[in-house]
């Protein structure tokens, strides 16, 4: 679209809308960009036709001055002189820091709590290092030595984890105009090994039960061991959620992976947990508003006292299912109503016509695998 670039033309743009070249000065034109307008200067130097950002709509880019900084560089175009290329002549770049700030902001109301925690922590504390950085002067190196450090100090896990939001940023960044290439493109992803099907041994499990003490994280750890669901489930657990009289958590199809409702019997042990706490809010964990949260600082307060190879929250849930089949008897399709899984024997057409609850063979199941928990603790 052709017309002239005014602040009432420029507020008419839409998202991701097409562009407005403006009828005054040739190659000058605007594009929104999701929330922001960006003003932008095309022009052909050395037979090649290029196009540049001149900056973001605001202080100090309005449709006047971008419209006069825009003269001026094609000025150094007809003179020879790319305007972009000479490190003086380019605007000022915003900090890295600055732009995820504006990031996060942006993405937050969009994402489960959980999620953005754990951007959050890549971006703000795993990346610290690059937030005084200029976004355009981060190039492939910076980021792969930054990738390493994390690597050293965290696992090779994290490292891909944060490499990932890392690309996700900067691709976002790309999608805005702030740059030309993700920087992140090139680096290598680390070897995780077997991480993803880490069965703690028994030895393991009781140092981690060893090394709790009497807070939320430690019984939604407990919790997480004996009813072997996901720590999302635990974590926003709700009263409403928790009948005494039948001794089971009933989660509701929203709270659930599947979207399937699901009964788990609780265990003599898991009942004596929920039991201790008061019952003066929604949550049985968490406080305000909303349920538990801080996993990342608690898990890392958890890791420096039970020293030994990275593990994860989720390594609870598959030791359980793991030990229940392999060493307590218990056949895999209960393992699998344990689990709330949808696959293998509750799959397909058995899935369809088998309604079958399980709530009795669950409930053994579920004890025995308590009687082993306490069992090991006390042996190792």
């Amino acid at each position: 679209m052709r017309g002239r670039v005014t602040k009432t033309a420029v507020d008419r743009l839409q998202s991701g809308g097409g562009w407005l070249w403006d009828n005054v000065v040739k190659g000058f034109g605007a594009r929104r960009q999701v929330e922001d307008v960006f003003y932008y200067l095309r022009y052909r130097i050395n037979g090649r036709q290029r196009m540049r950002p001149i900056g973001r709509h605001g202080s100090p880019w309005t449709p006047d001055t971008a419209r006069t900084e825009a003269k001026r560089r094609l000025g150094l175009v007809a003179a020879g002189v790319d305007p972009f290329e000479e490190k003086e002549e380019r605007p000022r770049a915003a900090s890295f820091g600055h732009e995820v700030e504006r990031y996060l902001a942006r993405k937050r109301p969009a994402m489960k709590p959980l999620s953005y925690e754990q951007i959050e922590l890549h971006l703000l504390k795993h990346a610290k290092p690059l937030h005084r950085l200029p976004l355009t002067e981060i190039d492939r190196r910076t980021i792969a030595l930054r990738l390493a450090e994390i690597e050293t100090g965290s696992g090779a896990v994290s490292r891909n984890l944060v490499r990932s939001s890392l690309s996700a940023f900067f691709t976002h960044c790309v999608r805005e105009g702030l740059l030309d290439l993700n920087p992140v493109s090139g680096t290598a992803k680390a070897d995780e090994g077997r991480s993803r099907e880490r069965v703690l041994t028994d030895g393991e499990l009781a140092a981690i039960l060893a090394a709790l003490g009497a807070d939320q994280f430690s019984d939604i750890v407990r919790l997480l061991t004996l009813t072997a669901q996901r720590r999302e489930e635990i974590g926003g657990l709700r009263w409403s959620e928790v009948d005494f009289e039948r001794s089971l958590i009933v989660l509701p199809p929203e709270r659930t992976k599947n979207r399937r409702e699901h009964a788990v019997p609780l265990s003599p042990q898991a009942r004596a947990i929920l039991e201790r706490w008061p019952r003066g809010r929604d949550f049985v964990f968490g406080h305000g508003a909303g349920g538990f949260s801080g996993w990342s600082r608690c898990k890392e307060r958890l890791d420096q006292r039970v020293k030994f190879p990275e593990w994860r929250l989720h390594d609870l849930r598959r030791t359980a299912a793991t030990v229940m089949a392999d060493r307590l008897g218990v056949l895999p399709h209960i393992v699998e109503a344990v689990l709330n899984h949808v696959s293998g024997h509750r799959a397909g057409v058995a899935g369809i016509y088998n309604r079958a609850k399980y709530e009795t063979e669950m409930r053994d199941a579920l004890e025995r695998w308590a009687q082993h928990v306490a069992k090991t603790v006390v042996a190792v």
